[in-house]
């Protein structure tokens, strides 16, 4: 991968906790519309590695490097403006506002209106949260409260949030947690599309394995802190280190059987 085509690089990232390896000399890269995802059994240091990509958690070494700038250290909201973009496994809304009022803080934060922030938001680019909306397919439910919204729909306008600061990076923790099977499929087809066509990198982290298959361009694995595979779907699934720490042979050719049908 050339260094002009790489959005998000990622070299020797190491975290420990009293002795404990979470995350060791973890190296990785993105480019641009690429859709990568990072997998392992619990304990891996999935979350942890996610959370030193976003400021959340000071790595112990290495570096996080976003087309080409250190954002290593740097604070979660000094990275979102650099344009990083976050969902989380647990949807984080305002039940009481209105799906479109919702985008519109996420907005006003990003127009560095955070002095009038509440007040603002119910007249900021209502036209901008409209096309957000529109885009993930919330257009309809606008003027509704989040506190109405069906599980799936949380995440959908999660989704319309995440993309009001024009990401180039889009981080999605768990991303169809706690949805439906179709749901599931639906979502991550639309974030596929959106990414594909805005350039947006993505890197997610995910439990089923339908999901990763069907929609990953590459794969990585974790396990116990140490990169242990990458690689396509295909390499990955076929890799003996990854069957026999993770996911299964069962699991991974079940998986891989159904992505071929689907394709």
């Amino acid at each position: 991968m050339s260094v002009a085509s790489t959005l998000l690089a990622v070299e020797g990232l190491t975290k420990s906790y009293g002795g404990i390896h979470a995350v060791r000399g973890v190296s990785f890269s993105l480019r641009s519309g690429e859709i990568l995802a990072l997998i392992g059994p619990n304990g891996a240091g999935k979350s942890t590695c996610f959370d030193m990509l976003n400021g959340q958690n000071r790595p112990d070494s290495g570096h996080v490097r976003l087309l080409g700038e250190e954002t290593t250290g740097k604070k979660p909201r000094e990275i979102w403006r650099l344009g990083v973009g976050r969902t989380f496994q647990i949807t984080a809304t305002f039940a009481t506002m209105t799906v479109r009022e919702n985008v519109q803080v996420a907005l006003v934060s990003h127009g560095r209106q955070l002095f009038n922030l509440w007040s603002s938001a119910p007249n900021y680019d209502r036209s901008e949260a409209g096309r957000l909306l529109e885009l993930v397919g919330m257009g309809g439910y606008a003027d509704r409260p989040c506190g109405e919204l069906a599980y799936g729909d949380l995440k959908r306008l999660e989704l319309a949030v995440a993309l009001a600061n024009q990401p180039k990076l889009l981080l999605m923790d768990e991303p169809t947690a706690g949805m439906a099977p179709r749901e599931r499929v639906e979502l991550m087809r639309l974030t596929a599309q959106i990414a594909r066509e805005k350039s947006i990198g993505v890197l997610f982290t995910e439990h089923d394995m339908d999901v990763v298959f069907e929609h990953a361009d590459r794969i990585i694995v974790l396990n116990r802190g140490t990169l242990i595979a990458e690689g396509s779907p295909a390499e990955v699934r076929s890799n003996p280190q990854v069957q026999a720490v993770y996911l299964g042979e069962g699991l991974l050719y079940e998986a891989g059987h159904r992505e071929g049908a689907s394709a």
